[in-house]
């Protein structure tokens, strides 16, 4: 379905996703995006070049303005944001000035004789990487913008290396072109077969032919899986490329390479999460333990692999690729995103216990100084997250595909209809997806089958159906569900799918490992916030729910956050490695400085709730539990239990210091003594324990020292939200894609 007639539903993650990548690509400059171009075509260039990848002295420099014009392209089509529409213009246009100038047809912002080393195999960075993306994101602007400019750009680049490569053949011999394919040279096939499908021009195949990769097609054509050591990122591309000369050519071989490649990832190269690639390479086939590390899943390969699985759907309707696709759009696209932060992205996604988004060799980029490969890609990602959602088929008879539940709205033209697509909040306290699609017809309404999809991950138990409020019986995961009527602006289908929580092995046949497992519920992989720790407590039950059960309601009511004022900075009570300590106030959201600073206070009992002011009632006997360790409380002796007993009980009294908006926390086993933190104290001071009968109160400080104010917490937990039994103490599991800076393992050993 095209772009322009999908819209994402406001307020939702998937639109706030959206809406913060819209953000970024308006914070880009223009003339500071294409200083290189104009820099390297001898024209004047205002302003200052971008920094990172982009930056005027690094070899790949022009990528992201590659990945910028299809980006802008596809937002523009899911928006159709003027002020974008605008500036993806004037990019075109300023490349536009400097082809000309060159004459030749020769456009980059790198000097052509970069691929003088391609072809004498000396040492380079990837410019034919480069010059995909370039004219990927022209042949975009063309195709889903309709600026004719660009395709006169792209017709140009492609004729000037269709010259160049066609002279290396006769002066040196084909084996010397295919040896400059050693080098990432990204998509330059698949961009070539696109192009002759529009101009029909001969020489564009032959261009795209010889850039599909024989020494690497060759191995899958004859369905070997001997891609480990393969540089993953490089080979993907060559596959859709692959993809793209069956579709032009009909040769079947191409299509079952895709498949086969597409078989060979999801058997013995793929992590939970439905990414692949351990720094940045594919390892041995069904040994994934020993890859675990923070340079897991570079996010240029899941953005490829969705393009492959998105191809092998359409091709089959198989739902199998629905399904990858689903997984790794959740897990491997909205986990690349820091929050609402715009321009904020990762290049790698750790798998390793212990380990953070923000704490890897890249960590977290930054707005104009990072411009990575997967800076481009994840700007893509992020403007296209509706092309995946509806699937047309032609024929007679309007046929409509349905196969990711992301709520939005759908222009059916060929129906006369208007389908819209809402969910209900998923929470791990109404264990269903619940999906309502409603039509609103233009006409008197049309005969027309919509196949809505049901996922493999569902339960035929408890999976319902419903149209009109007319049932439509027992249905079956991993597959379709199809209905085919006269829609009417009164329509009605309901969908009712059980989400279960499941462990998934990770990919190794060694026995030793087979204990390593993820956890799932429905589509989203949930991490157990750890710093290392991943030891769970499965026991011999064969149900899950024996060790893993939600996070109940009433526990957000009972979360605070303690806070003391000192040399004119806020602090806050924090509780990691086993230490009580005054750490400073967090300025941004989504650290572990601020769930080291979140606790669950609750009564004894459990059952009692915080105040609607979030405070909890004063006089109440309590239990002090960290976030990220449900079941473990803090003790009198100010260190951390498994076993509640009256030595884990503090009482909440009215602040020494007279503050009605303080507290202090009396042991409960020995009144009259409470948690102090000295006065005019640094970061990491510990708390201690002071008794009012031995500490004489000068001037207050004793008070002042004992009280804190309970503010608001730091932290929620999330809608998705179980706990999970360990060895030594209880994991908090979260769905991987909402975190941020946070410490989590993806995968649990279960056989500790």
């Amino acid at each position: 379905a095209s772009l322009h007639d999908v819209r994402l539903q406001p307020g939702t993650v998937y639109w706030q996703a959206q809406q913060t990548n819209l953000e970024y690509l308006l914070l880009l400059d223009v003339d500071r995006l294409v200083w290189s171009f104009r820099t390297q075509a001898g024209l004047p260039a205002s302003g200052a070049p971008y920094g990172g990848w982009e930056g005027p002295g690094v070899e790949l420099r022009g990528h992201f303005v590659g990945h910028y014009l299809s980006a802008t392209a596809k937002m523009w089509a899911s928006t159709h944001n003027d002020t974008l529409l605008a500036k993806m213009s004037s990019v075109v246009d300023a490349l536009h000035d400097c082809q000309k100038k060159m004459g030749s047809g020769y456009l980059s912002a790198f000097p052509s004789e970069f691929f003088d080393r391609v072809e004498s195999i000396k040492a380079v960075w990837a410019p034919y990487y480069t010059i995909h993306k370039i004219m990927q994101g022209l042949l975009d602007q063309y195709t889903v913008a309709g600026n004719s400019k660009a395709l006169d750009l792209v017709v140009g680049m492609a004729n000037y290396f269709s010259d160049r490569v066609k002279n290396v053949i006769q002066k040196y011999s084909i084996e010397r072109h295919w040896a400059s394919l050693n080098e990432e040279s990204g998509g330059m096939n698949d961009v070539l077969y696109q192009l002759y499908t529009i101009t029909n021009d001969q020489k564009h195949l032959t261009l795209a032919h010889l850039f599909d990769k024989p020494c690497f097609l060759g191995l899958l054509a004859v369905q070997a899986d001997s891609i480990s050591g393969f540089h993953s990122n490089t080979h993907i591309p060559v596959v859709i490329g692959a993809q793209m000369r069956y579709e032009v050519t009909g040769d079947l071989l191409y299509k079952q390479i895709a498949t086969f490649f597409m078989d060979t990832i999801n058997s013995s190269h793929s992590y939970a999460t439905g990414g692949t690639s351990a720094g940045e390479f594919w390892t041995n086939p069904k040994r994934l333990a020993d890859t675990l590390s923070t340079e897991n899943e570079e996010s240029c390969t899941t953005y490829n692999m969705l393009k492959v699985s998105r191809n092998l759907f359409r091709w089959t309707k198989e739902l199998s690729y629905a399904d990858y696709y689903e997984r790794a759009l959740i897990n491997g696209v909205l986990s690349i995103q820091r929050g609402t932060d715009p321009g904020v992205m990762i290049y790698m996604l750790p798998q390793a216990p212990g380990r953070s988004k923000a704490v890897s060799y890249h960590g977290w980029g930054t707005k104009y100084d990072s411009f990575w490969c997967c800076y481009g890609t994840g700007i893509e990602s992020f403007s296209k997250l509706g092309d995946s959602i509806y699937f047309e088929e032609k024929g007679d008879r309007p046929v409509l595909n349905i196969i990711q539940y992301i709520p939005s709205a759908y222009n059916w033209k060929a129906a006369g209809l208007t389908v819209n697509q809402q969910l209900k909040p998923i929470s791990s306290l109404d264990m269903f997806l619940q999906v309502s699609l409603s039509t609103s017809a233009k006409t008197n309404g049309q005969s027309a089958t919509l196949n809505v999809r049901i996922p493999s991950w569902t339960s035929a138990n408890g999976a319902k159906a419903t149209l009109n409020d007319n049932d439509l019986g027992l249905m079956s995961p991993g597959s379709f569900l199809s209905i085919s009527k006269q829609w009417n602006s009164d329509d009605h289908l309901s969908l009712q799918f059980p989400i279960t929580l499941r462990t998934e092995a990770i990919k190794d046949d060694r026995p030793e490992y087979a204990s390593l497992q993820a956890i799932l519920f429905g589509p989203f992989v949930l991490a157990g916030l750890s710093t290392g720790d991943w030891n769970a407590e499965a026991g011999n039950t064969s149900a899950i729910s024996d060790w893993i059960s939600p996070v109940p309601s009433s526990y957000n009511s009972q979360l605070v956050t303690f806070t003391q004022e000192s040399s004119g900075k806020t602090f806050v009570l924090s509780s990691a490695n086993g230490s009580l300590t005054m750490q400073e106030r967090p300025t941004v959201d989504g650290t572990d400085t601020a769930i080291h600073a979140t606790f669950r206070v609750h009564p004894q009992d459990s059952a009692g709730q915080l105040d609607t002011q979030g405070a909890t009632l004063k006089g109440t006997s309590v239990q002090i539990e960290p976030f990220d360790l449900p079941g473990t409380v803090i003790t009198n002796n100010l260190t951390q239990s498994a076993q509640k007993s009256s030595d884990s009980l503090f009482n909440i009294v009215p602040g020494l210091d007279g503050n009605p908006n303080s507290v202090s926390l009396e042991l409960g086993t020995k009144p009259g003594c409470f948690l102090v933190i000295g006065v005019d104290y640094s970061v990491g001071t510990k708390i201690q324990v002071s008794c009012k009968s031995s500490l004489p109160s000068i001037n207050g400080i004793f008070e002042q020292a004992a009280s804190f104010v309970q503010a608001a917490p730091l932290r929620q937990y999330h809608p998705i939200s179980f706990i999970a039994k360990g060895v030594k103490r209880n994991f908090l599991l979260e769905p991987l894609y909402s975190l941020r800076d946070e410490f989590y393992t993806v995968y649990f050993n279960l056989g500790a």
